[in-house]
């Protein structure tokens, strides 16, 4: 009797221990929807996480160009120079910032993945916040003169513009060509730290050279008869001759360096880079001619230049 409790004893042991070996077996074995192919492979749904990679790579080219405000890019510019930059008024009166240099601007910063802040200023004070490396881009029409090389770098040309003279209608005869407006008895105007000051000095030497800080004294100059001439940038020039028909858009200057570059700040050889992509892409999407187009229409209707200190509405 006691062999036999002994051998059942033992039969009860054995099949435990089985029983325990065969529950440990199923819990390591995963289900077929647990497998690892299924918890490691994303869903159709979740592929979506490449435009994430794109954007993290974005934001990564973004950080690798220095700036003046890490993640920011500053633009400064003279807003009295349409088409490039102006103030458009809107139909409640208010100014807003308006051009083909702004709308470059924004397009660039988003290129780059930055925040742009645009400061306006007078044209010199543009040449001189550059200098000083206070600002990223200088925006405002700017001749890449060899002269402002110290100063600042150049971008590729964005817009092929030219150089005019300008005179009143009435006296548009006087002006039959560049040796016409060699004279003594003329006073001849151009904007302080412009390309224009050195083209008056070069085809006007004899002449009384009057500078003047924004295009709009010269302009006031020129209507009220103050001034006989004046060198402006053509594009500015077809653009105040369109609101103001007395003025005379007289005779083309020639001029070695064609069109208008961005200037960046001296030695950030990144951002010039970035830049310059930015610039390409404009244009071969065909979005600077947007810009131009857009803004010679704003510029034609009721605009105000100048910083907005004096701007009475």
């Amino acid at each position: 009797m006691k062999k036999l409790l002994a051998i059942l004893l033992c039969l009860c042991m054995v099949l435990s221990l089985a029983a325990c070996a065969g529950k440990s077996t199923t819990t390591e074995t995963p289900a077929a929807d647990e497998t690892p192919a299924a918890t490691e492979t994303p869903a159709a749904d979740e592929a979506p996480a490449a435009d994430d990679a794109s954007a993290d790579a974005a934001d990564t080219a973004a950080s690798a160009i220095p700036t003046v405000v890490e993640g920011k890019l500053t633009v400064a510019t003279s807003p009295d120079f349409a088409p490039y930059e102006f103030y458009a008024i809107d139909e409640n009166g208010d100014p807003q910032l308006a051009g083909f240099d702004p709308a470059l601007a924004q397009y660039i910063a988003d290129y780059l993945g930055l925040e742009l802040e645009i400061i306006p200023m007078d044209f010199d004070g543009v040449l001189a916040e550059l200098a000083n490396g206070t600002v990223d881009l200088g925006m405002a029409g700017l001749s890449p003169d060899p002269e402002r090389a110290d100063a600042m770098d150049f971008s590729d040309i964005y817009y092929l513009g030219g150089q005019s003279f300008v005179c009143l209608q009435a006296n548009a005869d006087k002006f039959p060509d560049l040796a016409a407006t060699n004279d003594a008895s003329l006073s001849i105007g151009a904007q302080t730290g412009s390309i224009q000051v050195g083209l008056a000095e070069e085809n006007s030497p004899d002449a009384d050279i009057v500078l003047l800080t924004k295009v709009t004294d010269i302009i006031a100059e020129l209507i009220s008869g103050k001034l006989d001439g004046a060198y402006i940038e053509t594009a500015v020039a077809e653009s105040y001759a369109k609101n103001y028909p007395e003025l005379c858009v007289a005779l083309d200057v020639p001029y070695d360096v064609a069109g208008s570059a961005i200037g960046v700040s001296k030695g950030n050889s990144e951002l010039l880079a970035g830049v310059n992509e930015a610039i390409a892409a404009a244009l071969a999407d065909g979005s600077m001619d947007n810009f131009v187009a857009e803004a010679n229409e704003l510029a034609s209707g009721s605009v105000y230049e100048g910083l907005l200190d004096n701007y009475e509405g």
